[in-house]
């Protein structure tokens, strides 16, 4: 059994968390060892990534999406991304991941107070996918969820640490699959040597706001 370890980074600025608009986007790092091939849809409006890695012969290819919310997002919409989940549902290996801005979902007794949400928790049963985060992800709230379509195709979950400027925790986690891997014979940097915490301290100074202000998902 080959594993995939992965982070996914959310990052959402206050600005857009509170009044809706554009500012909020997620950043998916993948090894480009796993072959991972984008996705595109046409379903104006949804904020999604959608990325396919490869399984290895007679095993199902890996269907990981990531996802931007935005707070009161319009009804149509919402209804475009059911539509959309529901499409590539049918892959045995599906993950979903992003910042879903529903903080009134009770995800221990898979309950929810306004109705925008309780159609949210449909959606996930309809199509089977289990919710894996279980702690907040910004402040005292869990905005950022994962949730995979079976048991044991993701896991070790750890939220912590922010990235920037942003006021959301990191959500770092394993997939676990048999997977192609392909060979690549390009020299590349020794990352390993690389300083993190200069990078870390570059990428604190950029004012993510401005950069990201009114920039969809794909722009961002």
């Amino acid at each position: 059994m080959s594993h995939i370890a992965e982070a996914l980074h959310l990052m959402a600025t206050s600005s857009s968390e509170e009044t809706g608009k554009g500012g909020g986007g997620v950043a998916l790092y993948i090894r480009e060892a796993f072959n991972p091939k984008s996705i595109e849809t046409n379903e104006d409006g949804v904020e999604c990534l959608w990325v396919r890695i490869k399984g290895k012969a007679n095993k199902a290819d890996i269907l990981l999406g990531a996802c931007f919310h935005p707070p009161n997002q319009e009804e149509e919409v919402d209804n475009l991304f059911y539509k959309l989940l529901e499409n590539v549902s049918g892959s045995s290996a599906l993950v979903l991941v992003g910042d879903f801005n529903l903080p009134d979902i009770c995800w221990e007794l898979n309950t929810a107070e306004k109705r925008q949400s309780r159609k949210f928790l449909e959606c996930m049963e309809d199509n089977f996918l289990s919710q894996l985060v279980d702690e907040p992800t910004r402040g005292r709230t869990m905005l950022d969820l994962l949730s995979a379509y079976r048991d044991g195709l993701a896991g070790d979950v750890v939220v912590g640490g922010q990235l920037g400027q942003s006021d959301h925790k990191i959500i770092e986690f394993s997939m676990f699959g048999e997977i192609r891997r392909s060979t690549n014979k390009t020299l590349t940097f020794d990352f390993w040597r690389a300083d993190f915490g200069l990078f870390r301290r570059l990428i604190q100074r950029v004012p993510w706001e401005t950069a990201l202000k009114n920039k969809g998902v794909h722009e961002s």
